[in-house]
């Protein structure tokens, strides 16, 4: 189902940037998912654009886990949340491309333009269910222009039948989106 291909880090600029804010603000998307000592992962997490933005929302009680294949990337993340002074509530998760490598169970989930790269995302979306709590969500998005609406409704039946449900379709610029629940 993947091209199993990977932005690479440097790209990463393109989009992530503080003009990003304008088009997803993160405190708008997450925070009616995201609450005060919450544990959640970014799956993902490039350059740290929602990490920061869940760090922010789970607070000093709460965590966030920011998985990515990319050691330059969970670099960039970290050195931007020491700047913010949220470094303290993440922890860097080295991922690989078959499994986020996770077993910590977390509140909410994001994945964020990121599964249209995953070899298989039925293995992706089982590691993930078995991380979520019973009833956590996941946001998932694709870039629109990126991954075609019929590549997106396979992804999403996939999710559905690892035990995801589709909780509702979110609106969220320039991506198709989704909340999943996790069924358990």
């Amino acid at each position: 189902m993947s091209n199993h291909h990977v932005c690479p880090w440097w790209l990463a600029y393109s989009f992530d940037n503080p003009l990003r804010r304008l088009i997803h603000n993160p405190r708008e998307i997450l925070s009616a998912y995201v609450k005060e000592g919450m544990t959640a992962i970014d799956i993902g997490c490039g350059m740290g654009f929602f990490t920061l933005g869940l760090a922010e929302l789970v607070g000093d009680t709460g965590l966030v886990i920011a998985a990515d294949l990319q050691q330059q990337m969970l670099d960039i993340m970290l050195k931007r949340a020491t700047g913010k002074g949220l470094a303290h509530r993440i922890i860097p998760q080295r991922a690989n491309p078959t499994a986020i490598g996770v077993t910590t169970p977390v509140d909410f989930g994001l994945a964020f333009w990121m599964i249209h790269e995953v070899p298989d995302p039925t293995i992706f979306f089982k590691e993930v269910k078995a991380i979520l709590k019973p009833s956590a969500k996941l946001l998932y998005a694709e870039p629109a222009w990126h991954v075609s609406a019929s590549k997106y409704q396979k992804i999403l039946a996939v999710a559905e039948k690892t035990g995801l449900s589709m909780s509702m379709a979110l609106k969220i610029r320039f991506s198709r989106a989704a909340l999943l629940e996790n069924k358990a």
